[in-house]
């Protein structure tokens, strides 16, 4: 197994930031990480801190943490953004209950240069992912597995801070329970994903997943299956009316969002144009909202903006 080029500087970077944990009294450090480094000098190093948790897209780096017994979860992706990357990782660490939300994390990874650590972050749980918890993530797990679900709101927050040539997108998947889905929804247009194959229709597929970022920009929404696949573009939502509270500001997307994941056993991934921010719909209530990290900057007219 490969050893990360300069050890010296990642136990700087990790010097650095155990003093930072300490200081705003974090609860964990997320390391992210490709390559090995001496473990038993890094469980030392942040033992003052009591957790450390290292996310890798690496088999090797998962089987020799485990031999070490150091917290580590996978990350299937490696084609998204850093970002990205630890957005997918928080909600890995909720969900294996290592981290809680309202935590404070700090985060060690390569911002900058693929090959060695340079960069620390602070993240504020209570900031990104709401009043989620483990148990609200097993309950969506009863629904819609988890890495279906992670790999669609992984996709989901990237089209909400990158957009598409420029111009903010909103858009809004429904997964799972597809079936009922597609009868409580009718055509808004062409299905772009009609005569293709299940395998070239899977989300995890990075294709399908390019394919659905340029296909954003089109009203309606997307049905995805449980297992993944992408069942229907271009969908708008018809079913029966029903009681919610929405926080003001939030537009028809969301109700709409609200409303099918109260009348089925699906979840709604909504992401909204104005601010690019991804909420998770189940039972017709958030039980997740994930704001864009970096939204790219973009020149635009003024005037008013309408949530939506």
């Amino acid at each position: 197994m490969s050893t990360l080029k300069s050890q010296k500087t990642f136990f700087a970077h990790v010097d650095a930031a155990v003093k930072l944990a300490k200081a705003t009294e974090a609860d964990a450090i997320l390391v992210v990480l490709e390559k090995s480094v001496t473990w038993t000098r890094l469980q030392k190093k942040v033992e003052s801190i009591g957790s450390v948790i290292v996310a890798t897209h690496s088999e090797k780096v998962i089987e020799a943490t485990n031999k070490a017994e150091v917290h580590s979860v996978g990350l299937d992706m490696p084609e998204i953004s850093v970002q990205n990357q630890i957005s997918q990782a928080i909600l890995s660490s909720v969900a294996a209950n290592l981290i809680k939300s309202g935590s404070t994390v700090v985060a060690i990874y390569s911002g900058f240069d693929t090959e060695e650590i340079d960069t620390i972050s602070v993240l504020r749980l209570t900031e990104r992912l709401g009043r989620l918890t483990a148990r609200d993530l097993r309950k969506l797990e009863t629904k819609v597995p988890l890495d279906t679900l992670r790999v669609v709101v992984d996709t989901a927050v990237s089209i909400g801070r990158e957009g598409r040539e420029g111009k903010a997108v909103g858009t809004m998947f429904i997964v799972g329970d597809h079936e009922r889905v597609l009868k409580e929804s009718r055509p808004g247009g062409f299905d772009m994903v009609k005569g293709y194959s299940v395998k070239e229709r899977s989300m995890f597929d990075p294709k399908t997943r390019e394919g659905i970022k340029e296909l954003a920009q089109l009203d309606g929404m997307f049905v995805v299956s449980a297992d993944g696949t992408v069942e229907g573009t271009a969908r708008i939502i018809d079913t029966s009316p029903v009681e919610i509270t929405m926080t003001k500001g939030l537009g028809s997307r969301h109700f709409s969002g609200a409303a099918i994941s109260k009348n089925t056993e699906a979840v709604a991934v909504v992401v909204s144009q104005s601010s690019g921010t991804v909420r998770i719909f189940q039972n017709g209530e958030v039980v997740l909202r994930i704001e864009p990290m970096q939204r790219a900057m973009k020149w635009k007219e003024t005037g008013s903006e309408t949530a939506n």
